[in-house]
């Protein structure tokens, strides 16, 4: 906001330096405006004098001197008294801003008009966005690994909707090949086994719990009348059913809801899977070897090809995935977003092989690998869910510390880095819990507001307050840090980074913290004071309630 003011008045400073024959325009968006790493600084710092210097050195041969440049710059930056109370020259040439004190409440004004839409795109860039993610094979509930993808795909979808994109979330139902087969023959020996039958689980079967429950209930529902069933299919699709359910009702326990879901098995059902090995053999990129339909990748920087058909006959996972971004393809989106885990990085170049084979643009494809999560108690890691046997399900961990701190902590590392979540401190009620220090800022804040009521010093009309009598350090910081966050929210949705999110709340909330610990907000002896540092206040809790809503988190008004 005030940053994109600067930028502007930078850039029209450079386009005068470029008219005046000062230099070429050569480093024309090439420099870079942003926060100084250290304080005393000033608030922004440029680095166009060593681009141009170094640009016009590479036009014409001659040396030249980045702090003269420098100097040049600053001359013209000078003509802008209301903007900057002082510009510097620093090191080799970098140029440091220090903003009017004043220039921060003009940031609160923008916040108290735009209210629950401050940091968010005013209108749409009418493009379409598919974002897919969870797309969890229905053999179980899901797991935590899943809860990671589930909370950061509904995320970036917030982001990406946030800075005006349409976007569509989509779960692809992966309902065909061998793991359901299998889920179908587990369910059967378990069938049998509650009768009291002989039966041979499968090696590979699903060991929890939830294939016994699914059982008896076939059982109460048609007592022993599949016992002499052949067919796993009719087991699978009941196990199937079963599971979606419990798995849709996870999800809307989260939050998360879905425009569309898409069934592999209509890959096969509409004969794309078909039309696809047809194409690709047309355009001599398939062979047989070893009985076995090939992919020649190598042609697309893979160091082997890849087998997509097995021996069997039964299609490897590449082209389902390969058939199915096709599909995304032929749907008309602008960009599309695939949230996989870790295990998937082998696959990914390979189905982007296919899809440039195809002739399509696969840089129109972004995906987000994310790692693992480990859960911590007590300094040890959680190895065993107490309920289903194998592994630790969302719901428990929703039922043991609650949905909002399931889905703070789920953001609080890239998600190309491993987690550990300390279900200790998500259960704690204190600072070292950062979603209740998040919260409890915003709460903190309307309890302030109440009891501002109470003493007779209400913030009355923004208009009529005196923010030029906000001049503490930390009050000119936390207005800085309010300004920030439209440019923040844009940033994280290009990256596709909602943990850059949780990050600036966690400080939002600490300079918060630290003020109310040092600084009476509500002094009935500086009523003019009490008014503006309220409407600061307000201005804060509104951003954090704005910051906590991207990530799907609750902003409570008490705790």
């Amino acid at each position: 906001m005030i940053k994109s003011q600067l930028q502007q008045w930078v850039e029209s400073c450079f386009d005068k330096g470029v008219a005046q024959g000062l230099w070429s325009s050569a480093a024309a968006n090439s420099y870079v405006l942003e926060e100084p790493k250290h304080e005393g600084q000033g608030d922004y710092a440029c680095n166009a004098a060593m681009i141009i210097a170094g640009r016009e050195k590479k036009a014409t041969g001659k040396k030249v001197n980045p702090r003269k440049v420098a100097e040049q710059f600053v001359e013209l930056l000078r003509l802008n008294t209301d903007l900057l109370a002082k510009v510097e020259i620093a090191g080799p040439g970098f140029i440091n801003f220090f903003m009017h004190p004043s220039v921060w409440a003009q940031v609160l004004a923008v916040v108290d008009t735009e209210d629950n839409t401050f940091g968010f795109a005013a209108k749409k860039y009418g493009q379409r966005v598919l974002v897919e993610f969870v797309s969890a094979n229905p053999t179980g509930p899901l797991s935590i690994g899943h809860g990671r993808q589930a909370v950061l795909g509904d995320s970036i979808a917030r982001l990406l909707e946030a800075v005006g994109y349409d976007v569509e979330r989509e779960y692809y139902y992966n309902d065909a090949g061998r793991q359901m087969r299998v889920l179908g023959a587990s369910t059967q020996a378990r069938y049998l086994e509650l009768l009291g039958e002989e039966s041979q689980f499968p090696e590979d079967g699903y060991q929890g719990d939830y294939i016994r429950d699914i059982a008896q209930s076939i059982i109460d529902d048609q007592g022993d009348g599949m016992q002499d069933v052949t067919d796993v299919l009719l087991f699978k699709k009941v196990a199937e059913k079963a599971i979606f359910k419990d798995i849709d009702g996870t999800l809307t326990r989260m939050g998360i809801k879905f425009d569309h879901y898409y069934n592999e098995h209509t890959l096969y059902d509409d004969g794309h899977i078909d039309e696809v090995v047809s194409i690709l053999r047309d355009k001599g990129l398939v062979y047989e070897k070893d009985d076995a339909t090939w992919f020649k990748t190598s042609e697309f920087g893979q160091e082997k090809d890849r087998v997509i058909i097995k021996s069997s006959g039964e299609p490897t996972y590449r082209l389902p995935d390969i058939c199915y971004h096709r599909e995304k393809f032929k749907r008309g989106y602008d960009w599309m977003v695939d949230i996989f885990g870790a295990d998937h990085i082998a696959t990914v170049p390979d189905v982007m092989a296919g899809l440039t084979a195809l002739g399509y643009d696969a840089s129109k494809v972004t995906v987000v690998l994310h790692q693992f999560v480990t859960l911590m108690r007590d300094g040890k890691q959680v190895k065993m869910s107490t309920r289903k046997a194998t592994f630790v399900t969302i719901d428990e961990l929703i039922d043991e510390v609650g949905l909002d701190a399931v889905r703070f902590f789920f953001l609080m590392r890239k998600a190309d880095s491993q987690l550990e979540f300390d279900l200790e401190v998500a259960k704690e009620e204190g600072k070292e819990n950062p979603v209740f220090y998040v919260q409890y800022g915003h709460a903190r804040v309307r309890t302030i507001f109440t009891k501002a009521v109470e003493k007779g010093v209400e913030p009355g009309d923004f208009s009529e307050a005196d923010f030029s009598l906000l001049t503490l350090p930390e009050e000119l910081k936390i207005m800085k840090a309010i300004g920030a966050f439209p440019a923040l929210v844009q940033g994280a949705a290009a990256d596709l980074a909602p943990h850059r999110i949780v990050f600036y709340l966690r400080d939002l909330a600490g300079q918060f913290h630290h003020f109310y610990n040092e600084y009476r907000v509500l002094d009935p002896d500086q009523v003019a004071l009490s008014r503006a540092r309220l409407w600061l206040m307000i201005c804060l809790s509104k951003v954090l309630r704005n910051g906590l809503g991207l990530i799907g988190v609750s902003a409570p008004e008490s705790m």
